[in-house]
């Protein structure tokens, strides 16, 4: 009894606290939708976080929109757009006046803002880009200047810069003097006199430190950095394995271009996973819920019409076969169990292999020692499921089907020998192919998944009806 109040009272608990959430998008949407003025608008909105604006935003017309756009300030706006995916944010900058649109991609992070940039119409484009300050149109047309593959298209240059032979005094002063229009300010950035990059200063030293204290002891010169050409593939690992709050970005003479933040790199990841998915699935490129159709089908297309291909020569292989089904119809019921084996680890060995070949520096010993190893898997995974359905299969033969024990089981083990080589070659095909990819200079991301699937059907095919030809029919002469 004592129990169910307990769980009474939690249920009660639970949607009391489901019900008193705020909705705060509604409660936006009132605000901007209301008789209040401008300044009480503006003073309700200061009090709701960026991200809560930039959700309501797609939920106003154009018209609240534009009220909403009138009413905050600069600041304001920038903070909500940074939460915006840029096609977004180029929409809702259009439909603002020239100036505050253009104060507003002054107010952003400068990789954000060439990003956006380029989802605004070209004529208001150039117009945008003329009305900004001189220094943020500089830092933009710099990002802008970089392929979107390449890590210098996600840097800022929102970021603390010192010269390295300065007193901590001398420190402070230019960290006070930046942070007024820079507010990375946790990792101090140290270059030489020709510019080049020296090494960080963490904040919490160099406020700490004694006005007697050289600067030079407290410069981490061994901090990590990258390339501002650098390909996202080709550094994306050295970015995960470094939990620093942002990343210098160096040109080809070494010097500082700007950084490369936390929340970039986490976006860098996101995307870099997003569009491996995509293409492990098939697909071209990733999609979204406003994509139009025709768009869709021509990302999905190009696979499917290859696998196409290879599938007429699946039914082909299987139509050899044919001789084999007309004397031993039963086989046919288990063939999926085959295929689909042979399948699930093929994508598991291509999963594991898509994974391991993000690093770069693989030895031929060590790809040697993953062939072997995801081989071995598949082998013993293979030897057991086989085991449990020799036993299984020529139970349900035997009893459902009511035939002989020495059918039952002489097919079941047909069955179970097809499933442990069709799992130990398909776990061997998932890992060669992308590595054979890798070697040509091919994404392995892009070719093995769809491949795969379909060369392992192939596989478990001939497998399947090669073993009960070979065992069946004229080992055990089983037909009939």
């Amino acid at each position: 009894m004592a129990k169910e109040s307990m769980d009474a009272a939690a249920c009660v608990t639970a949607e009391t606290v489901s019900a008193a959430k705020p909705n705060y998008e509604d409660e936006i949407a009132a605000i901007i939708r209301g008789n209040l003025s401008p300044k009480m608008m503006q003073n309700k909105l200061e009090d709701y976080h960026g991200n809560d604006i930039a959700q309501v935003m797609d939920r106003l017309n154009v018209q609240e929109r534009k009220k909403l756009c009138r009413i905050c300030t600069v600041e304001m706006l920038a903070e909500a757009f940074e939460h915006l995916d840029e096609e977004t944010a180029g929409a809702y900058l259009n439909e603002m006046p020239l100036q505050k649109a253009a104060d507003v991609i002054s107010e952003l992070e400068t990789d954000t803002a060439a990003s956006v940039l380029h989802e605004i119409k070209k004529e208001k484009r150039e117009l945008m880009i003329e009305a900004l300050k001189p220094e943020i149109r500089e830092d933009i047309r710099l990002i802008a200047s970089f392929d979107e593959d390449e890590i210098g298209s996600k840097m800022t240059t929102n970021c603390i810069v010192i010269r390295e032979n300065l007193s901590v005094k001398e420190a402070m002063k230019a960290l006070i003097r930046q942070a007024r229009e820079n507010d990375n300010i946790s990792t101090i950035f140290t270059v030489d006199e020709h510019n080049e990059f020296y090494g960080a200063i963490d904040l919490k030293d160099l406020i700490t430190a004694e006005s007697t204290v050289a600067l030079d002891s407290l410069i981490t010169t061994s901090f990590p950095y990258v390339y501002a050409n650098e390909t996202i593939d080709d550094c994306i690992e050295k970015l995960k394995d470094y939990s620093e709050d942002s990343i210098p970005v160096l040109d080809n003479f070494n010097k500082l271009l700007g950084v490369i933040t936390s929340q970039s790199i986490i976006e860098v990841v996101d995307d870099e996973m997003g569009e491996d998915y995509a293409r492990l699935a098939g697909l071209t490129a990733e999609e979204d819920l406003q994509e139009p159709l025709t768009e869709s089908m021509k990302k999905r297309l190009p696979w499917l019409l290859a696998l196409l291909g290879l599938g007429i020569v699946v039914s082909s292989v299987v139509g050899a076969f044919e001789a084999v089904v007309a004397q031993l119809t039963l086989i046919m019921a288990f063939q999926s169990l085959i295929l689909d084996m042979a399948g699930n680890v093929g994508t598991q060995s291509l999963a594991v292999t898509i994974r391991v070949l993000m690093d770069e520096n693989l030895t031929l010993k060590q790809k040697l020692h993953l062939v072997t190893k995801e081989m071995k898997i598949g082998f013993f995974n293979g030897l057991l499921l086989g085991l449990i359905s020799f036993a299984l299969v020529g139970l349900y033969i035997m009893v459902v089907k009511h035939r002989s024990a020495l059918f039952a089981f002489a097919v079941s083990g047909c069955i179970g020998a097809s499933l442990v080589m069709a799992m130990l070659i398909s776990s061997a095909v998932g890992t060669l192919i992308p590595l054979f990819f890798k070697r040509i200079k091919i994404d392995p991301a892009v070719a093995s998944g769809p491949l795969i699937t379909t060369v392992n059907d192939l596989v478990a095919v001939v497998t399947y009806y090669g073993m009960s030809w070979i065992l069946l029919i004229n080992v055990l002469h089983l037909a009939g």
